[in-house]
């Protein structure tokens, strides 16, 4: 087996939320981070409405402020090998909406071969669903969560609407989860070369 073709198994909580938010993945080992940003967004089910970092140990790898030298190494051109092999992490930090401070734990469980047959990402398996965006990170959702089961609470329906009519944080809708790794890793399968032609001239 070779890192071009390994796939990693990946178990991903989010931390500091009740009840427990968890996705296990398998992705290249190869993926770049800014490809595996979009693979979390879609996983859990957030909207890629806000700013991200990954780290590991002391290094962070986002998108670059061109006005700053000391922020973060560029996404785009890191692969999860190339943090795996430079830090020796088997976890890694991935930090979304620094308002709201979501911090998901991001550990590699294990590292194998790929099924010939599928297309990766995949999504191995859900618990619990993401909080609403812009909620107020693990300290808003846990106040969120206690207006909307208590019909007395004077926020009840002020954040039943807001939140659409309905919230339940038991039911990740796996569905449309992986409906939309789906999608990702149908985009970006490798194209099939077309067949040379030998054009011969008379």
């Amino acid at each position: 087996m070779t890192a071009r073709h390994a796939i990693a198994r990946l178990k991903v909580t989010l931390e500091d939320v009740e009840p427990t938010v968890m996705r296990r993945l398998d992705v290249p080992l190869k993926i770049r981070l800014d490809r595996l940003h979009l693979v979390l967004q879609a996983a859990m089910g957030w909207t890629n409405s806000h700013l991200y970092e990954f780290q590991a140990g002391d290094v962070g790898w986002g998108v670059p402020d061109p006005d700053f030298d000391d922020g973060p190494l560029p996404a785009a051109k890191t692969t999860l090998a190339d943090v795996v092999e430079d830090t020796g992490a088997r976890t890694i930090h991935y930090l979304y909406d620094f308002g709201d401070g979501w911090d998901h734990a991001v550990r590699i469980e294990r590292i194998g071969e790929p099924n010939p047959q599928a297309l990766y990402p995949q999504l191995v398996a859900a618990v619990g669903r993401c909080p609403p965006e812009d909620v107020g990170g693990p300290w808003g959702y846990a106040d969120f969560l206690a207006a909307i089961a208590d019909p007395a609470h004077e926020e009840h329906h002020h954040m039943l609407t807001w939140c659409g009519g309905a919230f339940d944080p038991e039911n990740p809708d796996v569905d449309r989860l992986a409906a939309e790794l789906d999608h990702l890793a149908r985009r970006w399968a490798p194209r099939p070369r077309k067949p040379k032609t030998n054009s011969l001239r008379s």
